[in-house]
């Protein structure tokens, strides 16, 4: 059998499956990629950050959200931190780094099927909060830890 046609057949069938997905709107660009939230993850300030991502800055603390990080991180390139929560409808989890010049790291849009649980590596200049807010129900909830950093991670 000829390799060079079976490669050929093989490419025009998924260009052709292709461009009829973006052509009918069933693959589009924001579906696929996902919102950039500039706004959020340019902000300066951490109350700005969080009305940038998730609408408002007024969050009040809760126990039912689970906020594990190191208590020291060797390197703040790679600190490891999850958020996970017993609430329900959760719309969202944003994780932010109190002394970062831009303290946004994450945030995570969930629909009501996904377990609210989220395990991400961020970097951190220096020692600082690690605070995590949840969005449910249209309210904010936070859960806030100190990291000690002995190697900055943004530079340092």
């Amino acid at each position: 059998m000829n390799l060079l046609r079976r490669k050929f057949v093989k490419t025009a069938t998924f260009v052709g499956v292709t461009a009829s997905a973006i052509g009918t709107g069933v693959l589009l660009p924001q579906r696929v990629l996902g919102a950039y939230a500039k706004a959020a993850f340019e902000a300066r300030d951490i109350n700005e950050a969080i009305s940038a991502s998730l609408g408002s800055d007024q969050h009040t603390a809760s126990d039912a959200i689970k906020l594990k990080a190191p208590e020291i991180a060797e390197n703040g390139a790679v600190v490891p931190v999850t958020v996970s929560s017993s609430m329900d409808n959760i719309d969202a989890i944003s994780i932010l780094a109190s002394a970062n010049v831009a303290p946004l790291t994450s945030t995570f849009t969930l629909s009501s099927a996904c377990e609210p649980y989220v395990s991400i590596r961020i970097k951190m200049a220096k020692t600082a909060d690690v605070i995590a807010v949840v969005k449910a129900d249209g309210k904010l909830y936070s859960a806030t830890r100190e990291v000690k950093v002995t190697i900055g991670g943004c530079g340092g």
